[in-house]
């Protein structure tokens, strides 16, 4: 008889395609889910601030963006290689369809970060610039400020630079800028 091999248990990490046909079945019909390098992670709950402050921001986007140029989705799947994140904002071409497939080029990804900072400024900015998402923006509800990212190169962004309080933002892709004290809603 041969001898029994002994090795370290290993996670099973889950495919897209496995992963949207169990959200299909209602596997996660209470939960809030999102697929990150084939690991289902339950994401933070949402605060008051939180939702505030993406609610204010989706307005001003599709304000700044228009009809035509640019769908901003809310809280929505976007398709990465390994992943499917559920970010706050994705600013995504008007004529992209979505009905076959959750989008994977977007010119601006928004993440607000109350409780999920250093996640969002880690694991989720790998993933936006591995997706050769332009620009990144995280919304620091506690710091009272926005980190901005871009150029994204290797899977990382190479640029970042914050915006405070009583700053102006330019959003990308547009002549236009956003004042931040109109859309962050500071936690108290």
């Amino acid at each position: 008889m041969g001898t029994l091999e002994l090795r370290e248990p290993r996670p099973r990490l889950f495919k897209p395609e496995e992963y949207l046909n169990l959200v299909e079945l209602g596997t996660f019909e209470n939960e809030r889910v999102e697929l990150i390098r084939g690991v289902i992670i339950r994401m933070s709950p949402l605060s008051v601030f939180h939702d505030d402050t993406v609610m204010k921001l989706d307005d001003l986007l599709k304000e700044a963006y228009g009809r035509k140029r640019a769908w901003v989705r809310v809280q929505m799947t976007f398709a990465s290689v390994d992943s499917r994140p559920q970010p706050d904002l994705v600013c995504i071409d008007r004529n992209l369809d979505c009905s076959k497939a959750q989008p994977k080029e977007a010119f601006l990804i928004v993440e607000v970060a109350d409780s999920s900072l250093k996640y969002d400024t880690t694991i989720k900015a790998e993933l936006y610039a591995e997706a050769g998402v332009p620009e990144y923006w995280v919304v620091d509800l506690k710091g009272k400020q926005i980190e901005v990212r871009t150029e994204p190169k290797r899977g990382a962004y190479t640029t970042m630079h914050l915006v405070g309080f009583s700053e102006r933002i330019a959003v990308p892709g547009t002549k236009k800028t956003l004042r931040v004290s109109d859309f962050l809603t500071p936690k108290r």
